[in-house]
């Protein structure tokens, strides 16, 4: 899948124009998320100087996004006239979902096993409940 990653409030916690520091697992989970052959795009509002400092960050830590706000690397938005910001993805990663940003631990899930955040949480719930044993028959009955 081709995955579009936000990076300010989502890899690192909220500081921008700086950096923040990591989400925990986040970097963790994309480097997985590489490494099962999912191509990542950095999505980010960050542009110039502050963007390349959020990818070198990434790299430094050992993730390479297949590209960094466009569709490919090799797109070229002023001589592309059809160029919109708006991604072709698959799927966004972002702090400003409905609901939330869940944790890496359960993005990574949703993802690897091709789940919704509601079937994760149903299972949950279902793992929760205390198993009820059947009533025994009696000759009554």
């Amino acid at each position: 899948m081709i995955i579009a990653v936000d990076f300010d409030g989502t890899i690192v916690e909220h500081r921008y124009p700086e950096i923040g520091r990591e989400i925990p697992f986040a970097v963790e989970t994309l480097k997985k998320l590489i490494e099962d052959r999912h191509q990542l795009i950095l999505w980010s509002v960050r542009e110039g100087r502050l963007l390349d400092e959020a990818v070198e960050w990434c790299r430094q830590r050992g993730v390479e996004f297949y590209a960094v706000n466009k569709d490919f690397p090799e797109e070229e938005t002023d001589k592309n006239r059809h160029y919109s910001r708006k991604l072709k993805a698959d799927l966004f990663i972002d702090d400003r979902n409905v609901g939330g940003l869940p944790d890496w631990g359960t993005i990574y899930r949703m993802i690897k096993e091709k789940k919704s955040m509601a079937q994760l949480l149903q299972e949950e719930w279902e793992e929760d409940q205390p198993v009820t044993q059947k009533k025994k028959k009696r000759w009554w009955f």
